[in-house]
């Protein structure tokens, strides 16, 4: 199968923080876009960038030849795809499916089937990275499918991320995204015990996450994180609502195979004590958690929050 020439008319579903970004940078590459929202207020920044604005994801599918998609979880994602005004009803024979957001494997599995039904190539596509990543092209994209179908699409994983991996079967995609949620969530509640233990046990704190920072143990997306703890506050890049439905997804999956992930299960607890709290905040939050469990911060921390989105 040739690689894609350019002029295709691709679609893309989902207006949040990731979609927006990705959906700008496609345009910016002189690709002809479709955009749809639930929200159509979100798409204005899009429109104003050339891309045209979809009444429903049905009205979106009969316009474009590829479709991406990047929504918050499983039920958004059926919703979009499946319903009664969804893509795959106004999708056309051979049209291409690219599901960029993080699901449940079992669930990728049942789009593939749904869009077989429609004669549709689909490939589940998750990323690795957050807002930044999105916005400068620098993401990280694991690839389940077809392996043809792979191909002819590495123009759009191109212009999307600095790296893209084929991993085989439809599915494997969403599977591979879920091994590395593991790293990101588990990570960093390490990263918020070694914080509240040099805080707890007398070391300063700019100098304590200056060393840290520079450490080769921490990952860098761990070390940006770093900067929240200095200022004491977590605007939300990766929410704590995502990470916890990713908690779910991935401690789901490892009771279907038999595998046993107590740390994991460990992190998903605290991370579900910070999110409770009721803030929108970054997942990064559990670092100040863990600091107020050790009563290493007072309430001056916890003041901060006042500022904090609802």
């Amino acid at each position: 199968m040739p690689i894609m020439e350019g002029r295709e008319r691709l679609g893309f579903i989902g207006m949040g923080g990731m979609g927006r970004r990705m959906a700008a940078r496609l345009l910016d590459a002189g690709l002809r876009l479709t955009v749809y929202n639930r929200t159509r207020e979100k798409t204005k920044p899009l429109a104003e960038k050339g891309a045209a604005i979809a009444e429903n994801p049905r009205e979106l599918a009969a316009a474009s030849e590829v479709i991406l998609s990047s929504l918050s979880d499983d039920a958004a994602v059926e919703a979009v795809m499946l319903g009664p005004d969804g893509a795959f009803h106004g999708a056309r024979p051979g049209t291409i499916f690219i599901e960029m957001s993080t699901l449940f494997p079992k669930t990728v599995r049942r789009l593939f089937e749904a869009a077989r039904g429609k004669e549709s190539p689909f490939l589940d596509a998750p990323v690795s990275g957050s807002l930044p990543q999105a916005e400068e092209g620098s993401l990280t994209i694991f690839v389940g499918g077809t392996v043809e179908i792979y191909e002819y699409c590495k123009p759009i994983f191109d212009t999307l991320g600095k790296k893209h991996f084929y991993l085989g079967a439809g599915g494997n995609g969403a599977m591979m995204k879920l091994v590395a949620n593991v790293l990101l969530g588990v990570g960093m509640q390490a990263v918020a015990e070694a914080v509240a233990l040099g805080d707890k046990c007398g070391l300063a704190k700019g100098p304590l996450l200056d060393v840290l920072g520079e450490t080769a143990v921490i990952s860098p997306g761990h070390k940006m994180k770093l900067e929240n703890a200095r200022r004491e506050a977590y605007p939300a890049a990766f929410p704590l609502r995502l990470m916890l439905k990713d908690y779910r997804l991935i401690l789901n999956q490892a009771a279907e195979c038999s595998v046993s992930m107590p740390a994991t299960a460990v992190a998903q607890s605290l991370c579900a004590a910070e999110y409770t709290r009721g803030f929108e905040e970054d997942y990064s939050a559990v670092i100040r958690l863990m600091e107020e469990l050790s009563g290493s911060v007072e309430g001056g921390a916890v003041r901060k929050r006042e500022g904090a989105i609802h």
